[in-house]
């Protein structure tokens, strides 16, 4: 059988400075990479937070803007906490259960991408 590794996704970005300072200033990520073909040519590069990867792209045509990707945590009330403190005047998430028992906290980044954190909760809680 296949061994299929993590997935790495890939956002649009358009503003380089609003995305670095999202990503890492609010979000609390680092910025692994970053590649330019030529110095003025667009911009891809690597953000992790913690384990997970997210390539983002200047690049026309490499994604569309406004993407969503779900991303499990293992303490939705503390990211939750966490942001909330941070008090941006860009993002007031909120923590929701939804109906089939996940706990999420839902942000979008500059470019519209949607970024679902959840943690999954156990069928009796």
């Amino acid at each position: 059988m296949m061994a299929y590794g993590p997935i790495v996704p890939i956002l649009r970005m358009f503003d380089i400075g609003r995305t670095i300072a999202f990503y890492t200033d609010y979000l609390g990520g680092t910025i692994d990479w970053e590649h330019r073909f030529e110095p003025d040519l667009p911009l891809y590069m690597q953000v992790s937070l913690g384990a997970c990867r997210i390539h983002l792209s200047e690049h026309y045509g490499d994604c569309s803007p406004g993407a969503a990707i779900r991303i499990e945590v293992a303490d939705i009330a503390a990211l939750h906490a966490g942001l909330t403190a941070k008090a941006a005047a860009f993002s007031r998430p909120g923590l929701a259960r939804m109906p089939w028992g996940d706990d999420e906290v839902t942000v979008l980044d500059p470019a519209g991408n949607r970024l679902v954190f959840y943690e999954v909760r156990p069928a009796d809680a």
